[in-house]
Protein backbone atom coordinates (compact mmCIF):
# COMPACT_ATOMS: atom_id res chain seq x y z
CA UNK A 1 0.00 0.00 0.00
CA UNK A 2 1.56 3.38 -1.43
CA UNK A 3 -0.38 5.73 0.69
CA UNK A 4 0.19 7.02 4.43
CA UNK A 5 -2.13 7.10 7.47
CA UNK A 6 -1.96 9.10 10.31
CA UNK A 7 -4.15 8.74 13.50
CA UNK A 8 -6.68 6.35 13.88
CA UNK A 9 -8.17 4.34 10.69
CA UNK A 10 -11.28 3.21 9.94
CA UNK A 11 -12.13 -0.18 7.71
CA UNK A 12 -14.94 -0.48 5.57
CA UNK A 13 -15.58 -4.23 4.25
CA UNK A 14 -18.76 -5.01 2.52
CA UNK A 15 -20.87 -8.20 0.83
CA UNK A 16 -23.28 -6.41 -2.00
CA UNK A 17 -24.57 -8.81 -4.65
CA UNK A 18 -26.15 -5.82 -7.08
CA UNK A 19 -23.14 -4.50 -9.23
CA UNK A 20 -24.43 -0.98 -9.63
CA UNK A 21 -24.87 -0.61 -5.88
CA UNK A 22 -21.58 -2.09 -4.86
CA UNK A 23 -19.56 0.19 -7.90
CA UNK A 24 -21.55 3.23 -6.05
CA UNK A 25 -20.20 2.50 -2.60
CA UNK A 26 -16.76 2.04 -4.10
CA UNK A 27 -16.74 5.24 -5.59
CA UNK A 28 -18.63 6.86 -2.53
CA UNK A 29 -15.80 5.43 -0.11
CA UNK A 30 -12.91 6.33 -2.76
CA UNK A 31 -14.58 10.41 -3.02
CA UNK A 32 -14.24 10.33 0.59
CA UNK A 33 -10.65 9.76 0.51
CA UNK A 34 -10.69 5.78 1.52
CA UNK A 35 -8.15 3.38 -0.47
CA UNK A 36 -9.06 -0.02 -1.70
CA UNK A 37 -6.94 -2.81 0.42
CA UNK A 38 -9.07 -5.28 -0.74
CA UNK A 39 -11.81 -6.07 -3.88
CA UNK A 40 -14.91 -5.41 -0.82
CA UNK A 41 -12.59 -3.75 1.72
CA UNK A 42 -11.61 0.14 1.81
CA UNK A 43 -8.92 1.98 4.56
CA UNK A 44 -8.59 5.37 5.52
CA UNK A 45 -7.89 7.84 8.24
CA UNK A 46 -11.14 8.82 10.52
CA UNK A 47 -11.95 11.66 12.09
CA UNK A 48 -15.19 10.98 13.97
CA UNK A 49 -16.85 13.46 11.20
CA UNK A 50 -15.81 11.11 8.58
CA UNK A 51 -17.28 8.32 10.21
CA UNK A 52 -20.84 9.85 11.11
CA UNK A 53 -20.46 11.23 7.24
CA UNK A 54 -19.63 7.98 6.42
CA UNK A 55 -22.20 5.80 8.00
CA UNK A 56 -25.05 8.04 7.31
CA UNK A 57 -24.29 8.17 3.34
CA UNK A 58 -23.75 4.21 3.68
CA UNK A 59 -26.81 3.83 5.33
CA UNK A 60 -29.01 5.96 2.91
CA UNK A 61 -27.34 3.86 0.20
CA UNK A 62 -27.91 0.10 0.90
CA UNK A 63 -31.58 1.07 2.89
CA UNK A 64 -33.60 -1.28 1.60
CA UNK A 65 -31.31 -3.86 -0.35
CA UNK A 66 -29.75 -7.00 -0.05
CA UNK A 67 -25.98 -5.57 1.46
CA UNK A 68 -23.91 -5.59 4.51
CA UNK A 69 -21.38 -3.32 5.44
CA UNK A 70 -19.75 -3.50 8.26
CA UNK A 71 -17.48 -0.25 10.01
CA UNK A 72 -14.38 -0.85 12.34
CA UNK A 73 -12.33 1.53 14.11
CA UNK A 74 -8.55 0.46 13.81
CA UNK A 75 -5.82 1.84 16.24
CA UNK A 76 -2.54 3.03 14.43
CA UNK A 77 -1.25 0.00 16.62
CA UNK A 78 -3.29 -2.41 15.30
CA UNK A 79 -2.66 -1.81 11.77
CA UNK A 80 1.48 -1.26 12.05
CA UNK A 81 1.19 -4.94 13.69
CA UNK A 82 -1.01 -6.44 10.56
CA UNK A 83 0.26 -9.36 8.45
CA UNK A 84 0.26 -9.34 4.48
CA UNK A 85 0.41 -12.65 2.83
CA UNK A 86 0.33 -13.22 -0.80
CA UNK A 87 1.44 -11.42 -3.56
CA UNK A 88 0.54 -7.36 -3.40
CA UNK A 89 -2.21 -6.13 -5.76
CA UNK A 90 -2.78 -2.57 -6.63
CA UNK A 91 -6.73 -2.37 -6.68
CA UNK A 92 -6.11 1.47 -7.42
CA UNK A 93 -5.43 0.92 -11.00
CA UNK A 94 -8.28 1.86 -13.09
CA UNK A 95 -7.26 -1.61 -15.46
CA UNK A 96 -7.86 -3.97 -12.61
CA UNK A 97 -11.32 -4.90 -13.21
CA UNK A 98 -12.29 -5.15 -9.75
CA UNK A 99 -15.62 -7.23 -8.58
Amino acid sequence: MKKKFSGELILVIYDITDDKLRQKVADFLKSKGLVRVQKSAFLGSASHALRVELEAGLRRMVKGQKANVQIYPIPRSSFTRRVVIGVSLDYEDESVLVF
